[in-house]
């Protein structure tokens, strides 16, 4: 079994973002994108980087 391909996207959301609104970002990039969650980084300024990532669907050909 193959080890399954992902693509990333990086989010940076600057600091003085609200909870809310970094929410409706991201709730966004999953429900229309199919991104996931991959990692969150919180800096100690308030902001933060999040690492976005989705499978890569490999089409088989077939004959």
């Amino acid at each position: 079994m193959a080890v399954p391909d992902y693509s990333y996207f990086h989010v940076f959301i600057p600091r003085g973002t609200t909870r809310e609104a970094a929410r409706q970002l991201l709730t966004e990039h999953a429900e229309h994108g199919n991104w996931e969650l991959d990692r969150l980084r919180l800096y100690p300024d308030g902001s933060r980087h999040v690492r976005l990532r989705r499978r890569i669907i490999r089409v088989m050909r077939t004959m």
